[in-house]
């Protein structure tokens, strides 16, 4: 199966929204946790191993940072608008300066309200740990404007496959509980699982169109 992310190309890093590329298009922004595995799943993804920048060192994605995907033809075999993967910056980690994590949450919080482009999120969650408060925040504020979410699960392969079924039941049966709408996958981009799926579902998101309730709430 060809791989609709390939070709992927590292665009520019912004320290404000008001860098980032023209507001027009689509794009799906990533967003997890600090050394939830995020670049490794953008990098699986694209099948471009030095597309974002992976590190031992957890908070290295100190930027917004934008990549353009190849233009394609949509089912009409028309042109399809301008396409992106917004890499926002990892959130939680303790070693990164207080302002700075201040800043971070400031321009995220702007970046979700504002962007019109933004078609869907990606939330990036480690599958050993439970939800954070981080990512309760971002399913709930999802749910709340109707922007699409898709959860990955990653580093599956540190766990096994029964392990990581039950924790993606757990989380769906916890969706269900607290009326949430995301979906969720199971992922590992060292292994390759759940690669193709979740090409997938980033190509879903890209092709939403724009709710009716998040332009009203732009206004």
């Amino acid at each position: 199966m060809s791989n609709p992310l390939q070709g992927a190309q590292f665009v520019l890093a912004a320290h404000r929204i008001s860098q980032l590329p023209a507001d027009q298009g689509a794009e799906v922004a990533f967003a997890g946790r600090s050394n939830a595995g995020k670049s490794s799943a953008l990098n699986a993804l694209t099948n471009h191993k030095g597309l974002a920048r992976t590190s031992k060192t957890p908070g290295r994605t100190q930027q917004m940072v934008a990549f353009s995907l190849p233009p394609h033809r949509d089912a009409q075999e028309r042109p399809a608008p301008d396409l992106r993967l917004i890499d926002l910056p990892g959130y939680g980690y303790a070693k990164v300066p207080l302002d700075m994590r201040e800043h971070w949450k400031q321009e995220i919080d702007a970046y979700l309200h504002q962007r019109r482009s933004l078609r869907g999120l990606v939330l990036i969650v480690d599958i050993r740990h439970p939800l954070k408060e981080f990512d309760r925040l971002m399913l709930q504020f999802c749910f709340d404007t109707q922007l699409p979410c898709h959860v990955l699960l990653t580093k599956a392969d540190k766990i096994s496959r029964g392990q990581a079924a039950q924790a993606l039941a757990a989380l769906r049966k916890q969706f269900a509980a607290e009326n949430l709408s995301a979906t969720a996958q199971v992922f590992s981009s060292s292994a390759g699982t759940g690669v193709e799926e979740a090409r997938q579902a980033v190509m879903d998101l890209l092709a939403q169109p724009r709710e009716g309730a998040r332009q009203d709430r732009e206004r």
